[in-house]
């Protein structure tokens, strides 16, 4: 899973790069280079936490997820610029868009657009990537057309294409059409940039965070329902700072900035929810493990994830709740109290579930 994070320069893209993978990169420090940072994420888990402490593995592995610090996209670019196509062409390849949006007041820190407006800059980055897609459809149909056959293959492709274009001009994006199984196959290999999922971050200075306000807070929110893109709020700065103080300050400081939960928490569930991703559990004493599956995966399908052979021998998934297990504090309490089944290659898997499978090759 691949997650890009874009915006405008001088939003803290990288401070939240920086926060996520736990680098130390300046921002603006890819955009001299010409290249995007890329870098890991833990995904943090209560439950692995949990698991962890009970059966004291040898290894304790979360979810991961691929973060790309993305080289921040000017006003000043335009489509055919080196900047604006190295923008486009790192934002293809993930699968889904974090774009962050700044909110936060800095006389020492310029924004180029020369006013604070989260709104105007989400617009200004979308605008971008709508017209990304339209252009990269004109060229594919005028491609066909020149061709010395036009199959009826091609024909299909030409009528899902001239929908999405239509679609683009009303300025809607690809993601919130009806689009069949089949004609996301005829699409796939675009990677159109208005078909990925997309959340905004709106990076808050501690006052902004304190009040929950911001300047043009009600028209960012507007957009936001309007393009179905789901909105989250942080102090990116002040998260930064709380992710290097020890466990007991930690606690501490969010209590006191009235923080239930760190943003790096919020940002990874906001980003499963947005994909339609869940993890389920495995749990022993070499390895306490969350595997990463799209909601809606049977048993069998789930077991591949770990390894082929389990999936290819699949027998039965023996399948304990999470919440049962973490009430009941162990897993001979659960046996007793009737909580633990035996499920098969068809049953769907469902987030939090503890599963060791059986099977035979």
């Amino acid at each position: 899973m691949k997650i890009g994070i874009i915006g405008l320069n001088q939003t803290g893209k990288t401070t939240l790069f920086n926060l996520l993978t736990g680098r130390d990169y300046n921002e603006g420090s890819s955009g001299g280079k010409g290249f995007a940072n890329v870098g890991t994420c833990t995904v943090p888990d209560d439950r692995v936490d949990f698991l962890s402490g009970l059966y004291k593995p040898k290894k304790t592995t979360y979810a991961k997820i691929e973060i790309i610090d993305i080289v921040g996209f000017s006003v000043s670019d335009n489509a055919n610029s080196s900047g604006a196509a190295r923008f486009l062409n790192d934002v293809r390849p993930c699968n889904a868009i974090v774009h962050v949006l700044r909110a936060f007041e800095s006389e020492a820190v310029v924004h180029a657009p020369g006013s604070i407006n989260p709104a105007r800059d989400l617009e200004a980055v979308e605008t971008e990537m709508l017209f990304a897609d339209l252009e990269m459809i004109e060229k594919r149909i005028a491609r066909i057309k020149a061709g010395k056959k036009v199959t009826k293959e091609h024909e299909s492709e030409i009528a899902l294409l001239e929908r999405c274009f239509s679609r683009l001009e009303e300025g809607g994006a690809i993601a919130d059409m009806d689009i069949s199984d089949e004609e996301r196959v005829l699409i796939r290999g675009f990677s159109f940039l208005t078909d990925k999922p997309r959340l905004a971050v709106v990076n808050l200075d501690e006052a902004g965070w304190r009040l929950r306000t911001w300047s043009n807070q009600e028209e960012l929110h507007l957009l936001c329902t309007k393009l179905c893109i789901p909105l989250l709020e942080l102090c990116i700065d002040m998260e930064l700072e709380i992710s290097r103080l020890p466990q007991d300050d930690k606690q501490v400081f969010m209590a006191d900035m009235g923080i239930t939960q760190p943003g790096i928490t919020a940002l990874a569930k906001a980003l499963y929810n947005l994909l339609g991703l869940i993890s389920f559990l495995t749990i022993g004493e070499d390895e306490v493990r969350a595997w990463t599956i799209e909601d809606g995966v049977v048993a069998r399908t789930a077991a591949g994830k770990i390894h082929t052979d389990i999936e290819r021998g699949f027998i039965r998934a023996e399948v304990v709740k999470y919440n049962n297990l973490h009430e009941l504090g162990s897993m001979p309490k659960v046996k007793e109290n009737g909580l633990f089944r035996l499920e098969g290659k068809d049953y769907t898997v469902v987030d939090g579930d503890v599963i060791n499978f059986r099977f035979n090759v």
